[in-house]
């Protein structure tokens, strides 16, 4: 019997200003704020909601989290 290994899944949170608050374009590309990469959603979203919390007065700043594992492996 052959023994499954779990697939890693990895998470960016990054965020920067945006040039309208209900789309996901940045402004400045170059000064993206990474706030990290994270094995699991939950620390993930902890780190999203602890920037995006941070900037909640900034209608122009945006946090998001990529599922960076889909896009590295978009077959799956």
């Amino acid at each position: 019997m052959q023994e499954q290994k779990a697939e890693q899944q990895l998470y960016l949170v990054m965020g920067g200003r945006v040039s309208d608050p209900r789309a996901i374009k940045f402004q400045d590309p170059e000064s993206i704020h990474v706030a990290g990469v994270y094995a699991d959603y939950e620390r993930a979203e902890e780190a999203w909601r602890s920037n995006a919390q941070r900037t909640v007065d900034d209608a122009e700043m945006k946090y998001v989290i990529v599922h960076l594992h889909k896009l590295l492996d978009p077959e799956k």
